[in-house]
């Protein structure tokens, strides 16, 4: 039934990977973060959004280019140990496996938001074992086969769209929308600390985009599919990012918008209920779910890869790199992952885990961008300055966020090369006997 070292099925062209990329990007990040972001930045959060966009181009064309040259599964994981060294390909691993853990663990969080208040009653303490449901039901559809899920996939990423882009319409036409001050969305006197932590929480919301390389291993003409569409991803989520805050912040004020998403974990519902349009809350409630559950969908492909590849090569236990002969999905990486999500969905904080996620996906990327810096001229496929800016911004940023969560964020670093080393060692040692 399963081979250890079982090769992946090319399923995904430019259209399915695409999908992929927006399944990964139109959730949690505009349907909560922008949110979160908001109660840091204030109105400057809608200029955040195209920042954070800016830094995640440099940093999708770096993906991109590295997985058009080495399309397997694994990501950077994999891209570290070809382009630097196997310790930081492996940190790239190992922070992405708990950066987007909590990424995941956040959007079932956010799924069970939305979806609760349509009982009509207070049910908040129902809101983990409804997020706990949906990861297991996911579970499922993702051990079916990459085919399968990316028809699931298509579904619901369509629901999404044409949900955010009612919301747009809707609250353009609201009543009660009031005008937007430019001098309020550029961020002053000291508020550019709080800017620059609002474009990290929002830069990864947009890198959703990494499950295309992270999925290179079953993409078709990776060179020509990846690329396009990683471009194409981030070009349609960072307009409609940008046109569903600033639709948000001329309906209610920043500050309240904040409280929506720290209280409610449903923020844009909350807008728009103020909309005056019949069914327009709940409508927004249908999108957010499918939206969550697209994300977690997506998450549970990606961090499955990269455990598939970190089993492979030692760094995880090999029985992590069992492939089903029949669907071709690594069943027990994804396993796994699914018991890791529920363990962070346990800790029931939104804000918390997105805040975590931020710290260590910076690192991530930061690590991406130094591989793209080693590529050969002929394996190039855009400049040098790119990967650079890449670099300097999520280094930079990385030190912007929550002063806790830095220090957490910075002792699990500590943890997982320690880890390495031990494996490492247990690797040897079991090959020489």
């Amino acid at each position: 039934m399963n081979q250890p070292q079982g090769e992946l099925k090319r399923e995904l062209g430019i259209p399915g990977a695409v999908i992929t990329g927006l399944g990964s990007i139109l959730g949690t990040g505009v349907f909560v973060s922008i949110g979160i972001a908001a109660g840091v930045a204030g109105e400057s959060v809608a200029l955040a959004i195209v920042a954070a966009a800016l830094v995640a181009i440099c940093n999708g064309l770096s993906s991109a280019q590295l997985a058009a040259n080495h399309p397997v599964s694994g990501g950077t994981y994999e891209y570290g140990y070809r382009w630097l060294n196997p310790t930081l390909g492996f940190t790239a691993g190992w922070m992405f496996l708990w950066a987007k853990s909590a990424s995941a663990a956040t959007a079932a969080l956010g799924f069970a938001g939305y979806l609760l208040p349509l009982s009509g009653r207070d049910v908040r303490f129902l809101i983990v074992p409804v997020a706990l449901l949906g990861l297991v039901v996911l579970t499922v559809v993702v051990l079916w086969g990459i085919r399968r899920t990316a028809q699931v996939n298509a579904l619901i990423v369509g629901t999404t769209v044409l949900v955010l882009v009612a919301f747009i319409v809707m609250g353009n036409v609201s009543p009660s929308i009031r005008p937007i001050a430019l001098s309020n969305l550029w961020p002053a006197g000291d508020g550019y600390a709080s800017f620059a932590q609002a474009i990290g929480l929002m830069f990864v919301a947009y890198t959703g985009y990494g499950r295309i390389a992270t999925l290179g291993e079953e993409v078709k003409s990776p060179r020509r599919t990846i690329p396009i569409a990683v471009i194409v991803t981030l070009a349609v989520s960072m307009l409609l990012y940008f046109l569903v805050a600033v639709t948000a912040l001329r309906n209610v004020d920043a500050e309240t918008f904040a409280q929506y998403a720290n209280q409610d974990a449903a923020p844009l519902e909350m807008v728009a209920q103020g909309f005056e349009v019949p069914g327009a809350a709940a409508l927004m409630t249908l999108g957010a779910v499918t939206a969550m559950l697209g994300v977690l969908l997506n998450l549970l492909l990606g961090l499955s890869r990269v455990l598939l590849a970190m089993g492979r090569r030692g760094d995880m236990p090999h029985g992590l790199a069992l492939v089903s002969q029949s669907s071709g999905v690594p069943w027990t990486a994804t396993i796994a992952i699914a018991v890791l999500i529920g363990a962070i969905i346990c800790v029931g904080s939104v804000k918390l885990a997105w805040s975590f996620s931020a710290f260590t996906v910076l690192i991530y990327y930061a690590i991406t961008n130094a591989c793209a810096l080693r590529l050969k001229a002929e394996e190039r496929l855009y400049p040098r300055i790119i990967p650079v800016l890449g670099l300097v911004s999520c280094l930079t940023l990385s030190f912007w966020v929550d002063r806790q969560v830095w220090l957490f964020g910075v002792g699990l670093l500590v943890m997982g090369i320690v880890w390495h080393l031990v494996a490492r060692r247990l690797t040897r040692g079991a090959s020489t006997t």
